[in-house]
């Protein structure tokens, strides 16, 4: 019997290696390979943000064309530029925000984990609650960086689209923004990005965070084991936890993207200055309810996509950058 539970603990592996704290990554490393490992993965995810943008700006022809017809009509009119436009401005422009919203981010979560740890909860909803704290947070505090980059990327994406601004470059961008509504108007859409984006954010945190225990449990892993899983096993877990909250928050989230994106981009609704509630008037005006989830698919391909890819990267750059002592 002794032997029997012996081998059965030798057989389930350790979770030590898959939770790694803010305490032991170096965090100069972690930085500088975080900021070239999530380029590449932004890079790969771009074009279906391209598509998203367009479904959801554009006219009612365009707007209800499967993604992949928009996609194809975005190549044949601009060829592959077309389908990365804005892309440039939105990965340089994100390195410092990129750092603002990982140390915020593994900061909070390192002290939600400390905090909880006293409490009579189970582990699985402790860690789930911690990293959903810790993404509302993070995203409150990269808001104030990244709605001025959304702002001026989003403008870049549309052009070409009928009664869309020509601009010569994203400084461009923010000349002619600030000119027509001042320095507000590169925050437009911030308020409804900061009440939406933040609980959406500690939606998918917090899924994460439990998806992810809950499969390492259902395999029969355990803490209390000296066995590590392989990095094949961890990025398969990691992997398949992130697509299942880029799957939840995208159905949750699109019909308040929506309305932030057009909100950010749009010009022509008036004399007025655009707000929420014209903008989502004018939205039920042209697609009734539906028009809520313009560029559904496209948004489901690019927050599966982005969850996944932007995930496996985060924790590999996290296995990446521990301390060695």
């Amino acid at each position: 019997m002794a032997l029997e539970t012996e081998s059965v603990t030798r057989d389930k592996l350790s979770l030590a290696d898959t939770e790694i704290d803010w305490a032991r990554l170096d965090k100069t490393r972690f930085h500088v390979i975080g900021a070239v490992l999530f380029t590449v993965q932004q890079a790969l995810i771009h074009p279906t943000a391209v598509v998203k943008t367009r479904m959801q700006v554009a006219d009612s022809r365009l707007a209800h064309m499967p993604g992949m017809v928009v996609f194809k009509d975005i190549l044949r009119n601009d060829g592959i530029p077309g389908v990365f436009r804005g892309f440039g401005t939105s990965a340089i422009g994100s390195l410092p925000g990129r750092v603002l919203a990982l140390t915020s981010l593994e900061m909070s979560k390192d002290m939600m984990l400390k905090y909880t740890q006293g409490l009579n909860m189970p582990e699985t909803t402790r860690i789930g609650v911690a990293n959903g704290v810790a993404g509302m947070f993070s995203s409150l505090i990269s808001s104030l960086y990244f709605v001025p980059l959304e702002v001026i990327c989003q403008r870049l994406i549309v052009q070409g689209l009928p009664g869309a601004t020509f601009y010569i470059d994203p400084f461009d961008v923010a000349r002619k923004v600030i000119k027509a509504e001042g320095f507000c108007g590169l925050y437009r859409g911030f308020g409804l990005t900061a009440l939406t984006n933040s609980p959406a954010v500690a939606l998918w945190w917090g899924v994460y965070g439990a998806a992810q225990r809950i499969i390492w449990r259902s395999l029969g892993y355990r803490d209390d084991s000296e066995k590590k899983p392989s990095h094949m096993e961890m990025m398969a877990v990691q992997a398949t936890a992130g697509m299942v909250a880029g799957a939840c928050s995208s159905v949750i989230t699109t019909p308040i993207d929506t309305v932030k994106t057009r909100l950010q981009v749009i010009d022509d609704y008036g004399v007025a200055r655009p707000s929420v509630l014209k903008t989502t008037k004018i939205l039920l005006k042209e697609d009734g309810w539906w028009g809520f989830y313009r560029g559904f698919g496209p948004r489901f391909l690019n927050m599966s996509l982005y969850g996944t890819t932007m995930i496996v990267t985060y924790e590999l750059i996290k296995r990446l950058s521990i301390k060695h002592i």
